[in-house]
C-alpha cells in the first residue's frame, strides 16, 4: 500500500502545483517517473516537503462536493430537484443505504492516509536533517490540523468512526478500516483536542509571507487562504466539547489579528477591517462588503448587487483585489478581510469544480436547490429601511429560468444581469469557482455561541445584531463608561466612539455586528434567555452562511448540547413539509432518535 499512497500523493501534488504555481513544482518535475514512488527521492528537501503539502490540499479539494452535500442536504437549507439521483434523494430523506455514493467515507480516509504518510516522512526528514525544526513544526501542524478537521467531519456524519493515525501498508489495510474499533463523537473530539494541543503554540498561527508556501500571489489567488486556520479549528473543538471560555479565546484571537499585526491606527480602513464585521470600506481603494444601497436607501433598485461592491462581493470579488499589504515591523502581511480558508477551482486544472453540476441550471445538471424553508427565513427579515426581505437571500440564491438556484458558488461562472445571465468565462466549459470553507462571519457567530453559553448573553446578542457600540451605548455624550463590555478576556470589547470628555476611537468602534452589516433589524429576544439567544444565533447562521457547509454540524452540536433531538428533527421536518414531501412526518419521527442522525459506515 505504501507505493499506492505515494502515487496518490504525487499525482495530487503535480495537479496542485499546476493549479497553485508554487516554486516547488520545479523540484517535482525533476523526478523521473520510475523515481516518483520513492520516499527517499520524493522527500529530499524543503521544496519537496512543500510540494507534498500542497499536493495534500489538491487531494483534499476532491472532498468539496461530498462536504457540501452532506452538510447542507442533510439539514434544512438545501433540497433536491427533480433531476436529483437516488443517492441525493436518500441523503435528503435520511434513509441512505451503505451503497450511497455520498455516504461512502472512503474519500475522507484516502486524505487521512495521505496525512499519515506525509507526517511519517516529515519526521524522517527532520531526523535526517533535511528540514529545520521550525520548518518541520509549521508543516506538521498543518497536516495534523487538516486530519483533525476531516475526523470532526466524519464524526458529525457517522457518529463514531475509526481513528487511524498510522500509514496503511496494503490494500487490505485500507479495506479493513471499517473493522477497526470506532470512537464515538464526543470521545473523538477529546482525542482531536489532545492532538491539536500537542502542537507548539507558535505553529498554530497562519503562514507568513516569508514562508515558501505562501510567498507568491499566483493568477489572482492568495495562497494565504489555501491552508486551514488552526486556531479556528481548535476553537470549534472546544465549542463541541463545552469548553466555552477556551473556544471564545481562540475565536477572539482570530478576531483581533489586526491588533497583533501592528496595523497603524491612523490607517483606519486597513487597520480595522481584518476579520471584523463592519459596514465601512475595506480600504481606500476597495469598496464595502456589507449590504448597502448606491444612493437612496428607500429605492429597492439601488441595492448594491455586483461582484465588486456589497455583500455579494464576498463570494464574487476578484481575489487579487481582496488582499491588502501592510508593514508590521519588517514583515509584509497579506490577508483577506473576510476569508480565512478558501480553495479555488480553475477550469485549467483538476479537480474540476463540482458546484456547477450540482447547482446551475445553465451548463449544469441542477441537482440541488435552495429549500423553501431557507427562502422563507430570508423573507421573514426586515431591513433597517423597512424593506421586508433580507438582501443576503437575494444574493445567496437567484431565480433563473423560473427556478430557484443556489448562486453563491456561481458568480465566477455566470453573472446575473437583470433578468438574464452572462458568462464570466468565454464558454460554459470554463467552470471557475471556489470552495468556501471558513470566514470571519462564522468566527463571530461561533464566538457568540460560546459567549452565550458562558453567561455573556448581552455580548453574544451584540455581535449577532448591531455591534458592541450600539448595544452597550447610552444617551450620554460621555462615552467613558459606555460602549465597552468592561469584562475579562476574551470578553473584553472596547467599542468607544465619542468626543467627550476626550476623543475616543477604540478598536471595535466600527463593529456593526452580523445583522448590522446585512442591514437588517435587530432580533427581538423574549427575556434574557440563553436558549432564545442561541436559537437566534443558529438562525443567523442560516441567513449568513447558507450553503457553505456549516449547517449540519451546527444542528447536531446544539441538539446534543441540549439533549433535544427535536431541535434537529423539527428543522429537517419543516424543510420537507414546505417541499410537500409526503415522508416529512416519518423523517421527523426517525430523527427523534439520536442514533438515526448518522450515516451507515461502510468503506466502499
Amino acid at each position: 500500500m505504501k507505493s499506492i499512497v505515494k502515487k496518490i500523493t504525487l499525482n495530487a501534488t503535480l495537479i496542485a502545483c499546476l493549479w497553485a504555481g508554487t516554486s516547488s513544482c520545479t523540484k517535482m518535475f525533476d523526478l523521473d517517473p520510475e523515481e516518483a514512488l520513492s520516499s527517499e527521492q520524493m522527500y529530499r528537501d524543503i521544496y519537496d516537503a512543500d510540494a507534498a503539502l500542497v499536493g495534500l490540499y489538491g487531494k483534499f479539494s476532491t472532498l468539496a462536493k461530498q462536504y457540501v452535500v452532506l452538510n447542507e442536504l442533510r439539514a434544512d437549507l438545501i433540497d433536491v430537484t427533480e433531476n436529483a439521483d437516488l443517492s441525493l434523494r436518500e441523503i435528503n430523506a435520511h434513509n441512505a443505504t451503505e451503497s450511497n455514493v455520498y455516504a461512502n467515507p472512503r474519500p475522507y480516509y484516502e486524505v487521512i492516509l495521505n496525512c499519515n504518510d506525509i507526517l511519517k516522512n516529515f519526521k524522517i526528514m527532520l531526523d535526517g536533517n533535511k528540514i529545520k525544526r521550525d520548518q518541520y513544526y509549521q508543516r506538521y501542524a498543518d497536516v495534523v490540523a487538516l486530519r483533525s478537521w476531516i475526523y470532526l467531519q466524519l464524526a458529525t456524519h457517522y457518529g463514531s468512526v475509526p481513528y487511524i493515525t498510522e500509514t496503511a501498508e496494503t490494500l487490505a489495510d485500507v479495506a479493513a478500516i471499517a473493522n477497526q474499533p470506532k470512537v464515538p463523537l464526543q470521545d473523538l473530539i477529546k482525542k482531536l483536542i489532545m492532538a491539536m494541543e500537542e502542537i507548539p503554540a507558535t505553529y498554530l498561527d497562519p503562514y507568513t509571507l516569508d514562508n515558501t508556501l505562501v510567498s507568491a500571489n499566483v493568477d489572482g489567488y492568495s495562497p494565504t487562504t489555501f491552508f486551514i486556520q488552526k486556531h479556528l479549528l481548535l476553537g470549534d473543538l472546544y465549542l463541541w466539547d463545552g469548553q466555552y471560555t477556551k473556544a471564545a479565546a481562540r475565536y477572539k484571537y482570530i478576531m483581533t489579528t489586526s491588533d497583533r499585526l501592528g496595523f497603524d491606527a491612523t490607517d483606519i480602513n486597513v487597520w480595522y477591517h481584518l476579520y471584523k464585521i463592519t459596514r465601512g470600506q475595506i480600504s481606500s481603494s476597495m469598496s464595502t462588503i456589507a449590504v448597502n444601497y448606491v444612493s437612496d436607501i428607500n429605492d429597492v433598485n439601488n441595492l448594491n448587487d455586483n461582484n465588486t461592491n456589497g455583500w455579494r462581493s464576498i463570494f464574487a470579488r476578484d481575489r487579487s483585489s481582496t488582499t491588502y499589504n501592510s508593514v508590521s515591523n519588517t514583515s509584509s502581511i497579506s490577508r483577506d478581510p473576510e476569508w480565512l480558508w478558501l480553495l479555488p477551482f480553475d477550469s485549467k486544472f483538476l479537480p474540476e469544480n463540482p458546484f456547477i453540476d450540482l447547482f446551475s441550471n445553465v451548463g449544469g445538471r441542477y441537482l440541488l436547490q435552495p429549500s423553501q424553508a431557507a427562502i422563507d427565513l430570508w423573507n421573514a427579515q426586515t431591513q433597517t429601511n423597512n424593506f421586508a426581505f433580507d438582501a443576503r437571500g437575494r444574493m445567496s440564491y437567484r431565480i433563473v429560468n423560473g427556478r430557484p438556484v443556489v448562486f453563491k458558488y456561481l458568480y465566477n461562472y455566470v453573472s446575473p444581469v437583470g433578468s438574464t445571465l452572462s458568462l464570466v468565462g468565454k464558454s460554459l466549459q470554463e467552470k471557475n469557482g471556489r470552495w468556501f470553507l471558513n470566514r470571519a462571519a462564522n468566527v463571530h457567530l461561533k464566538f457568540a455561541e460560546a459567549a452565550n453559553r458562558d453567561g455573556r448573553r448581552k455580548l453574544a446578542y451584540a455581535l449577532v445584531n448591531s455591534g458592541v457600540a450600539s448595544v452597550y451605548n447610552g444617551t450620554s455624550t460621555d462615552k467613558t463608561n459606555l460602549m465597552n463590555t468592561f469584562d475579562v478576556p476574551p470578553y473584553d470589547f472596547d467599542a468607544r466612539n465619542g468626543d467627550a470628555p476626550v476623543r475616543y476611537r477604540s478598536s471595535w468602534h466600527l463593529g456593526t455586528g452580523i445583522r448590522g452589516r446585512a442591514m437588517v433589524k435587530n432580533n427581538v429576544i423574549a427575556g434574557d434567555s440563553t436558549i432564545a439567544i442561541e436559537n437566534s444565533i443558529i438562525d443567523e447562521g442560516a441567513l449568513e452562511l447558507a450553503f457553505e457547509g456549516h449547517r449540519w454540524g451546527d444542528l447536531v452540536r446544539v441538539a446534543l448540547r441540549r439533549n433535544d433531538p427535536a431541535f434537529l428533527a423539527d428543522k429537517v421536518y419543516q424543510k420537507l413539509k414546505k417541499a410537500n414531501n409526503p415522508n416529512a412526518e416519518a423523517v421527523r419521527t426517525k430523527l427523534m432518535t439520536k442514533e438515526n442522525w448518522f450515516l451507515p459506515f461502510k468503506i466502499q
